[in-house]
């Protein structure tokens, strides 16, 4: 999702400054969340560099291809916040795609302020959502087929919809940028097909390994009921 350079520019871009401190506000309430309710703070800075080390590996050593106006990327957002909760996931996100842009994609950097906006809204979106639809006495490794597509097609679809914003905030509604953004949006379906499966065997995993899969590295949540 790491939007091409030239698709926003000028004074255009100083919106995703913008939103940028907006998505940075919900990552501290969700930090502070974590802190509070899922292990205090040694556990979420154990967690976020755990997390800060997964996105970065996720973004240089997974398959990414430039579809339209964006990439397209295994992110797995979803299956970071069910393993390491939304604080741990949406500051591994942060610094994740810092860290990449500094060390091997400076030409990124410009771009920060709009990929970290479409990483880190949709991230505090399914953390809502998760809420709603996992009843609190359900571990998240019981979760069921039907909860993970719910989880991770907000997730994407929240990407694919910030991508598309950028597009037409930058370019307008031209027949050239209709068709980037619908070949990037169509691109991202496989992403949703997958990111589901990806979820369930992670899962599955965590169960079956449940002595090696909790402690302070590990959401809290992920084999015990909400209180």
């Amino acid at each position: 999702m790491h939007i091409e350079p030239g698709v926003v520019e000028g004074a255009k871009i100083f919106l995703s400054y913008a939103t940028a401190v907006g998505a940075f506000g919900l990552t501290a309430k969700l930090a502070r969340d974590a802190i509070r309710d899922n292990g205090g703070a040694t556990a979420l800075a154990l967690r976020s560099l755990l997390t800060t080390a997964l996105v970065f590996c996720f973004f240089e050593v997974l398959p990414h291809h430039a579809v339209g106006v964006s990439e397209v990327h295994l992110i797995l957002g979803s299956t970071l916040l069910l393993l390491f909760g939304a604080g741990a996931t949406a500051v591994g996100l942060a610094a994740g795609l810092l860290l990449q842009g500094l060390l091997f994609a400076p030409f990124d950097l410009p771009q920060y302020g709009m990929n970290v906006t479409t990483l880190l809204v949709p991230l505090w979106a399914i953390s809502v959502l998760a809420k709603r639809i996992v009843a609190p006495g359900t571990a998240y490794v019981d979760l069921s087929y039907k909860q993970a597509l719910a989880l991770s097609t907000a997730y994407q679809g929240g990407i694919v919809a910030w991508v598309g914003f950028w597009a037409f905030y930058g370019h307008g509604f031209t027949s050239d940028n209709l068709a980037a953004v619908g070949s990037f949006g169509l691109a991202y379906m496989s992403v949703i097909l997958i990111e589901p499966l990806v979820d369930l065997g992670v899962l599955a995993a965590a169960k079956a390994l449940a002595r090696f899969s909790q402690g302070p590295l590990f959401n809290v949540r992920l084999h015990q009921a909400a209180v």
